[in-house]
């Protein structure tokens, strides 16, 4: 993928994870899609957008640990998620 199809897709990623629907995820994923986006390689940026098609009572769910977490997610970028503490 070419260094501007990469930054597109990044942009893209970022408008998602900051717009949700549900405060708490628009917070929680804003601010780690700031962060991390521009530091995940191809694979990572595809496991992060599969885990946005997820609905966001399921994803925090799984992050804060009342259900299990599904095993096609149960993966690095999951587990960045998980350990990452926005500021308030």
């Amino acid at each position: 993928m070419s260094e501007t199809a990469r930054d597109i897709r990044r942009k893209r990623l970022l408008h998602r994870s900051r717009y949700r629907g549900v405060k708490e995820s628009d917070l929680l994923f804003g601010q780690f899609a700031t962060t991390w986006l521009p530091l995940l390689d191809d694979a990572q940026l595809d496991r992060y957008e599969a885990l946005l098609g997820e609905p966001d009572q399921d994803i925090l769910a799984w992050i804060y640990g009342r259900e299990p977490v599904p095993p096609q997610h149960d993966n690095d970028v999951f587990r960045m998620l998980r350990s990452f503490e926005p500021s308030v």
